[in-house]
């Protein structure tokens, strides 16, 4: 084995050399860190603006699409106000006028009733308020209290319904 015979001065001159060589490389990469945390800090700001912006105009179309939704609900209003002055069969023939316009609205905007009469009870579209004895066969709607309705295939409420208990013996 071969002994360092090199003394103290020449220990220390070695690691300031590999000190000076590796201070531009030091410098180098925290110039190259500073670089990306920047680029990083500013993508995180333009994130977040965006995020923002996003909320915002979502918030813009929801309530354009509910003042546009209002605006054509004020017609049928119009509409009553207009039957409140009428009187006789011109009364009937404006309800039916009124419901009707009331019914395209609805379903302009992808709002359908439900059917439900003659069809086997379904927890998901229906409420049963009633069980009761009937010639259909047990789990069958056999008449409907409150309409339900569905939103683009979503039920956004549930029909009441009277529900079949079949023939009681």
């Amino acid at each position: 084995m071969k002994e360092d015979t090199s003394g103290p001065n020449e220990k220390q001159q070695d690691l300031a050399e590999s000190a000076d060589a590796a201070s531009p490389a030091l410098e180098e990469l925290q110039k190259a860190y500073g670089d990306l945390n920047s680029r990083y800090l500013r993508l995180a700001a333009d994130f977040d603006n965006y995020r923002k912006r996003m909320d915002r105009e979502l918030d813009a179309r929801t309530t354009f699409a509910i003042e546009e939704f209002a605006v054509e609900l004020l017609e049928v209003i119009d509409n009553f106000e207009r039957a409140e002055r009428a009187d006789g069969a011109a009364l009937t023939e404006g309800m039916e006028q009124i419901k009707k316009l009331f019914i395209t609205i609805l379903e302009r905007h992808g709002i359908k009733p439900l059917e439900c009469r003659n069809l086997p009870f379904d927890p998901g579209r229906h409420e049963a308020i009633a069980y009761v004895p009937s010639d259909a066969e047990e789990g069958t709607v056999i008449d409907e209290v409150v309409r339900g309705y569905c939103m683009q295939d979503k039920v956004i409420r549930c029909a009441k319904v009277v529900v079949s208990r079949g023939l009681e013996e």
